[in-house]
């Protein structure tokens, strides 16, 4: 049963040790390690065990390393692979390249190497409401979901290893990207005298209705869609309000001299990327 899996974590830094509390009162027992004696204390105190060494955690049956880097993460990986028994799940939570737990993968393949980036920051950890997106094989997934469970409050199955660092990767992009525009958006209210906290306030307020980017991320692919689909003509509308919007923001840009870069690739690309290019429209 997925209940009796003895569990062991490795890192207990700002993210780590949120997650690894959430498991202390897993049935099976949990195993801590790092570097540093006094993050292991409180744990040890609430009943885990505290391992000399990262070897010593390699008797647990599911394993979740939170560490720095790549070079970190082979490292540690390779120190278990050499121990642990056939059939351990080591689960890679870190963001490292998307190649990385593949690589690993194949190269201990009587163990099962799999990545599980999280996504929501310490806030989420410390309420268990992360998101974790999972590399592994389907039956794998089904084994250490349970124990996921207790930490994130959504476990997403992206495929096979790599898989979840590849979508960690895309939702990143799309949190750095959108911090760049808003720091765009921040430029052209302050040059137009306005107050950037009151703006700030204002996308707070409205990206908590709307549900932000998220909200039309929600198509089944990336192809362009046909006026039948349930999409288009709500697209169509936003792509209208949302070039219309965009040129009065250009346009406000241009005549106070601020340089919106990014603002115009979103003009330019906004309606292929909703699936409904001018093109397509005007063959129809």
């Amino acid at each position: 049963m997925s209940s009796e899996l003895k569990l062991g974590f490795i890192g207990l830094g700002n993210m780590g040790a949120p997650i690894a509390k959430r498991l202390l009162d897993w049935p099976g027992g949990l195993t801590v390690f790092d570097l540093r004696a006094e993050a292991m204390e409180p744990f040890v105190e609430a009943g885990a065990t505290a391992a000399a060494a990262v070897t010593d955690v390699a008797d647990a049956d599911l394993i979740s390393v939170v560490v720095l880097n790549d070079e970190q993460v082979r490292d540690v990986v390779g120190q278990l692979a050499d121990r642990a028994k056939p059939g351990t799940v080591i689960a890679i939570h870190s963001t490292i390249s998307d190649t990385t737990a593949a690589e690993l993968a194949e190269q201990y393949t009587e163990i099962h190497v799999i990545d599980a980036p999280v996504s929501g920051g310490a806030g989420a950890a410390e309420k268990g409401e992360m998101a974790t997106m999972v590399g592994a094989e389907r039956s794998v997934y089904e084994r250490i979901k349970p124990a996921f469970k207790q930490w994130a409050s959504m476990v997403i199955h992206a495929g096979t290893p790599g898989a979840g660092t590849r979508m960690k990767l895309a939702r990143n992009m799309l949190t750095f990207t959108s911090y760049a525009a808003a720091c765009e958006a921040m430029k052209l209210a302050e040059q137009a005298g306005l107050d950037v906290q009151a703006l700030g306030r204002v996308v707070r307020h409205t990206d908590a209705l709307t549900g932000g980017p998220g909200a039309i991320m929600v198509r089944e692919n990336m192809s362009d869609l046909g006026p039948d689909h349930w999409l288009y003509e709500a697209f169509t509308h936003t792509r209208g309000l949302g070039e219309k919007d965009l040129s009065l923001a250009l346009g406000l840009g241009e005549t106070l001299d601020v340089d919106l870069p990014l603002a115009e690739v979103a003009y330019k690309n906004l309606a292929a990327g909703l699936g409904v290019p001018h093109d397509a429209q005007a063959k129809e």
